[in-house]
């Protein structure tokens, strides 16, 4: 063996030995970045997996609010449905609002004159009131 020869296998061995450790840094590098993104998407699943659990969650209360309301609305028109005469009374107080005379009442209505006269009355007074009121 000639003096070039060793050098160029002692080069060869330097160089195996370069990449070999090259090989070995990429690879364990590879495998922190693959424990960093396993690590990452078990994050990411557990936030999903709350996430998703609280949705449905909100979606049940939806759901139950959404009912309860139902069922109060249904009872209010029972309530609006139940007494007649009370229903005019109270069309009669929003026609009222909407600056109706007394004529309008008892036509629209259908109550006596001088019970539209005693609404108009009150209506009358309350806004007197409550205009002095919000003078003061």
């Amino acid at each position: 063996m000639t003096e070039t020869s060793v050098l160029l296998i002692s080069l060869l061995v330097v160089v195996v030995f370069l990449f070999a450790g090259i090989s070995m840094f990429t690879f364990y590098r590879q495998k922190q970045h693959e424990r960093q993104y396993k690590a990452l998407v078990t994050v990411l699943r557990n936030e999903i997996r709350s996430m998703t659990g609280s949705s449905i969650g909100m979606g049940k209360r939806l759901v139950d609010i959404e009912k309860k309301l139902n069922i109060t609305v249904e009872k209010q028109l029972e309530l609006e449905n139940r007494d007649p005469g009370e229903l005019a009374y109270n069309q009669a107080a929003r026609l009222m609002e909407m600056g109706a005379d007394v004529d309008d009442l008892v036509k629209d209505c259908g109550i006596g004159r001088p019970e539209a006269e005693l609404m108009a009355l009150l209506h009358k007074e309350l806004h007197t009131h409550t205009g002095l009121e919000k003078k003061h």
